[in-house]
Protein backbone atom coordinates (compact mmCIF):
# COMPACT_ATOMS: atom_id res chain seq x y z
CA UNK A 1 0.00 0.00 0.00
CA UNK A 2 2.36 2.28 0.59
CA UNK A 3 5.53 1.16 -1.46
CA UNK A 4 7.69 3.91 -3.00
CA UNK A 5 6.93 4.59 -6.90
CA UNK A 6 9.30 6.65 -8.56
CA UNK A 7 9.32 10.56 -7.33
CA UNK A 8 7.15 9.27 -4.14
CA UNK A 9 8.12 10.68 -1.03
CA UNK A 10 10.77 9.03 1.61
CA UNK A 11 9.62 7.31 4.70
CA UNK A 12 9.52 10.56 7.49
CA UNK A 13 9.06 12.94 5.25
CA UNK A 14 5.94 15.07 5.33
CA UNK A 15 4.20 15.57 1.89
CA UNK A 16 1.34 17.66 1.43
CA UNK A 17 -1.46 15.87 -1.31
CA UNK A 18 -5.29 14.64 -2.20
CA UNK A 19 -7.95 13.41 0.94
CA UNK A 20 -8.17 10.03 0.36
CA UNK A 21 -11.05 8.12 0.00
CA UNK A 22 -13.13 7.97 3.08
CA UNK A 23 -11.95 10.92 4.87
CA UNK A 24 -14.15 12.33 7.41
CA UNK A 25 -12.70 16.26 5.82
CA UNK A 26 -13.87 14.98 2.61
CA UNK A 27 -17.54 16.50 2.94
CA UNK A 28 -16.34 20.12 3.59
CA UNK A 29 -13.91 19.87 0.59
CA UNK A 30 -17.41 19.09 -1.51
CA UNK A 31 -19.56 21.97 0.42
CA UNK A 32 -16.29 24.63 -0.83
CA UNK A 33 -14.68 25.04 2.26
CA UNK A 34 -10.77 24.97 2.15
CA UNK A 35 -9.25 21.90 2.92
CA UNK A 36 -5.79 20.31 3.10
CA UNK A 37 -3.96 17.57 3.72
CA UNK A 38 -0.22 16.19 4.90
CA UNK A 39 1.17 12.80 5.37
CA UNK A 40 4.20 10.61 6.44
CA UNK A 41 4.95 7.43 6.36
CA UNK A 42 7.03 5.56 9.08
CA UNK A 43 8.61 2.31 8.63
CA UNK A 44 6.31 0.86 11.71
CA UNK A 45 3.03 0.13 12.70
CA UNK A 46 1.80 2.73 14.82
CA UNK A 47 -1.89 2.76 16.40
CA UNK A 48 -4.52 5.79 16.15
CA UNK A 49 -4.79 6.00 19.89
CA UNK A 50 -0.61 6.79 19.80
CA UNK A 51 -1.10 8.72 17.21
CA UNK A 52 -3.87 11.27 18.45
CA UNK A 53 -1.75 11.00 21.63
CA UNK A 54 1.66 11.82 20.18
CA UNK A 55 0.09 14.93 17.83
CA UNK A 56 -1.48 16.73 21.07
CA UNK A 57 1.21 15.77 23.42
CA UNK A 58 4.40 18.01 21.98
CA UNK A 59 6.41 20.41 22.90
CA UNK A 60 5.43 22.50 19.84
CA UNK A 61 1.30 21.64 20.27
CA UNK A 62 1.56 22.28 23.99
CA UNK A 63 2.68 26.04 23.04
CA UNK A 64 -0.36 25.97 20.79
CA UNK A 65 -2.70 24.93 24.14
CA UNK A 66 -1.03 27.43 25.95
CA UNK A 67 -2.35 30.11 24.01
CA UNK A 68 -5.45 28.85 23.93
CA UNK A 69 -5.88 28.69 27.25
CA UNK A 70 -5.18 31.77 27.89
CA UNK A 71 -6.49 33.81 24.67
CA UNK A 72 -9.75 31.39 24.52
CA UNK A 73 -10.07 30.24 28.13
CA UNK A 74 -9.59 26.81 27.10
CA UNK A 75 -7.23 25.08 29.09
CA UNK A 76 -6.26 21.80 28.58
CA UNK A 77 -3.21 18.88 29.38
CA UNK A 78 -1.64 15.86 28.23
CA UNK A 79 -4.06 13.61 30.35
CA UNK A 80 -6.71 15.72 28.53
CA UNK A 81 -5.37 14.39 24.80
CA UNK A 82 -4.80 10.75 26.28
CA UNK A 83 -8.59 11.08 27.20
CA UNK A 84 -9.45 11.93 23.47
CA UNK A 85 -7.07 9.56 22.18
CA UNK A 86 -8.75 7.02 23.81
CA UNK A 87 -12.14 7.92 23.03
CA UNK A 88 -12.88 8.97 26.49
CA UNK A 89 -13.88 12.32 25.84
CA UNK A 90 -15.43 14.58 23.60
CA UNK A 91 -13.73 17.47 24.35
CA UNK A 92 -10.06 18.94 23.94
CA UNK A 93 -8.48 22.38 24.46
CA UNK A 94 -10.75 24.29 21.64
CA UNK A 95 -12.21 22.05 19.96
CA UNK A 96 -15.32 18.88 20.30
CA UNK A 97 -15.25 15.93 18.46
CA UNK A 98 -17.63 16.33 15.42
CA UNK A 99 -17.31 12.99 14.41
CA UNK A 100 -14.73 9.42 14.93
CA UNK A 101 -14.25 6.56 13.45
CA UNK A 102 -11.60 3.97 14.45
CA UNK A 103 -8.90 5.82 12.74
CA UNK A 104 -9.90 8.81 12.40
CA UNK A 105 -11.19 12.23 14.14
CA UNK A 106 -12.55 14.61 13.71
CA UNK A 107 -12.92 18.25 15.73
CA UNK A 108 -15.02 21.37 15.01
CA UNK A 109 -13.27 24.12 17.10
CA UNK A 110 -15.41 26.28 19.31
CA UNK A 111 -16.25 28.52 17.05
CA UNK A 112 -17.53 26.39 14.15
CA UNK A 113 -15.49 27.82 11.70
CA UNK A 114 -12.50 25.37 11.48
CA UNK A 115 -11.82 21.32 11.53
CA UNK A 116 -8.80 19.65 12.29
CA UNK A 117 -8.63 15.57 11.13
CA UNK A 118 -6.13 12.77 12.05
CA UNK A 119 -6.42 9.72 10.32
CA UNK A 120 -3.94 6.71 10.21
CA UNK A 121 -3.39 3.64 8.14
CA UNK A 122 -1.59 0.62 8.64
CA UNK A 123 -0.16 -1.46 6.38
CA UNK A 124 1.66 -4.61 6.13
CA UNK A 125 3.34 -6.17 3.01
CA UNK A 126 5.84 -9.76 3.99
CA UNK A 127 7.91 -8.48 6.79
CA UNK A 128 7.48 -4.86 6.26
CA UNK A 129 5.15 -2.95 8.71
CA UNK A 130 4.19 1.07 7.74
CA UNK A 131 1.77 3.49 8.76
CA UNK A 132 0.60 6.70 7.07
CA UNK A 133 -0.42 9.35 9.27
CA UNK A 134 -2.41 12.03 7.88
CA UNK A 135 -3.40 15.69 9.07
CA UNK A 136 -5.48 18.11 7.51
CA UNK A 137 -7.57 20.93 8.07
CA UNK A 138 -10.67 22.70 6.85
CA UNK A 139 -12.22 26.61 7.00
CA UNK A 140 -15.58 26.97 6.30
CA UNK A 141 -16.51 30.12 4.18
CA UNK A 142 -18.35 32.92 5.39
CA UNK A 143 -22.01 32.28 3.18
CA UNK A 144 -23.46 35.39 2.25
CA UNK A 145 -27.25 34.70 3.05
CA UNK A 146 -28.94 36.40 0.16
CA UNK A 147 -26.84 35.62 -2.68
CA UNK A 148 -25.36 32.30 -1.50
CA UNK A 149 -21.87 32.84 -2.47
CA UNK A 150 -19.01 31.95 -0.04
CA UNK A 151 -16.16 34.41 0.71
CA UNK A 152 -12.90 33.79 3.04
CA UNK A 153 -11.98 36.89 5.55
CA UNK A 154 -9.29 38.50 5.89
CA UNK A 155 -7.82 36.07 8.58
CA UNK A 156 -7.45 33.14 5.99
CA UNK A 157 -5.79 34.71 3.50
CA UNK A 158 -3.70 36.61 5.98
CA UNK A 159 -2.74 33.38 8.08
CA UNK A 160 -2.23 30.74 5.09
CA UNK A 161 1.17 30.43 4.78
CA UNK A 162 1.52 30.17 8.29
CA UNK A 163 -1.03 27.56 8.47
CA UNK A 164 0.87 25.57 5.98
CA UNK A 165 4.09 25.99 7.79
CA UNK A 166 2.54 24.85 11.09
CA UNK A 167 0.95 21.79 9.91
CA UNK A 168 4.07 20.41 8.77
CA UNK A 169 5.99 21.29 11.86
CA UNK A 170 2.86 19.85 13.84
CA UNK A 171 3.04 16.58 11.64
CA UNK A 172 7.04 16.68 11.77
CA UNK A 173 6.72 16.74 15.71
CA UNK A 174 4.22 13.53 16.63
CA UNK A 175 6.35 11.32 14.11
CA UNK A 176 9.70 12.62 16.12
CA UNK A 177 7.53 11.53 19.54
CA UNK A 178 6.09 8.55 18.17
CA UNK A 179 10.09 7.65 16.75
CA UNK A 180 11.22 8.15 20.21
Amino acid sequence: MHAKKAGEAVMNSVQSGELPKGALLEKYKLDGSYTDCYFVDLPKLVSHTEYIEAFYTTAIFKVERQVLALLARRPSSDSDAKSLARGEASRFAAWSVEQREPNQLLLCDFLGRTRSWLMSVTATEGHQSSTRLYFGSAYIPKRDLNSGRVSFDFTFHALGGFHRAYSRVLLRAACARISH
